[in-house]
């Protein structure tokens, strides 16, 4: 599988907009401060997993920051420095897996609460929060994890169709070999 990097730019743009106009009527008020599923974020696993770690980890950034700029303005550079990371750890961790909906689905589940507990010490330690990590977790962290895993099942398919193209065998390992001998 091949990623559409132009379709998954516009795909993420998209699933923002979502996230911003869309996602606010659908969760309940009294949810409203502990359910926060980030789209960008899944689509970024997703890269990380078809297109590699570089290309999430920029893919992580630019999209973390801006949705530091949208939503977070009070500390600029917390969830672009997680989701750069998460990205560039899920990219590494299935480097050589192939991208199936079980591995998505736990990269979501290990990568979301990595980012939300890495945003989480970056509040704490430049002063933003001052809540206890247990009732962090409690309170957002897990909730949070627990939405964006049933939102990745759902987007899975999806993205997979959307997203990538299929590579002919004979073309990818053409392309390998010319890649080890440049």
């Amino acid at each position: 599988m091949k990623l559409r990097i132009h379709r998954t730019i516009v795909a993420a743009l998209v699933l923002l907009l979502i996230e911003t106009a869309v996602l606010p009527w659908l969760v309940p008020a009294a949810w409203s401060d502990r359910i926060l599923p980030h789209f960008s974020f899944l689509v970024t696993l997703f890269v990380a997993m078809t297109a590699g770690r570089h290309t999430a980890f920029f893919f992580g950034l630019g999209f973390g920051l801006l949705q530091d700029v949208l939503f977070y303005g009070h500390l600029i550079g917390a969830y672009a420095f997680g989701m750069a990371l998460t990205g560039y750890l899920a990219g590494l961790a299935t480097y050589r897996l192939r991208p199936v909906l079980g591995l998505y689905v736990s990269m979501t589940a290990l990568g979301g609460f990595m980012l939300d507990m890495i945003v989480y010490a970056i509040y704490r330690l430049f002063q933003v929060t001052t809540v206890s990590p247990i009732f962090a977790i409690e309170w957002q962290v897990l909730p949070t994890t627990v939405v964006q895993t049933a939102l990745a099942v759902l987007f899975y398919f999806p993205f997979r169709r959307l997203l990538t193209r299929s590579v002919p065998a004979s073309a990818s390992q053409g392309s390998d070999e010319r890649s080890a001998s440049g």
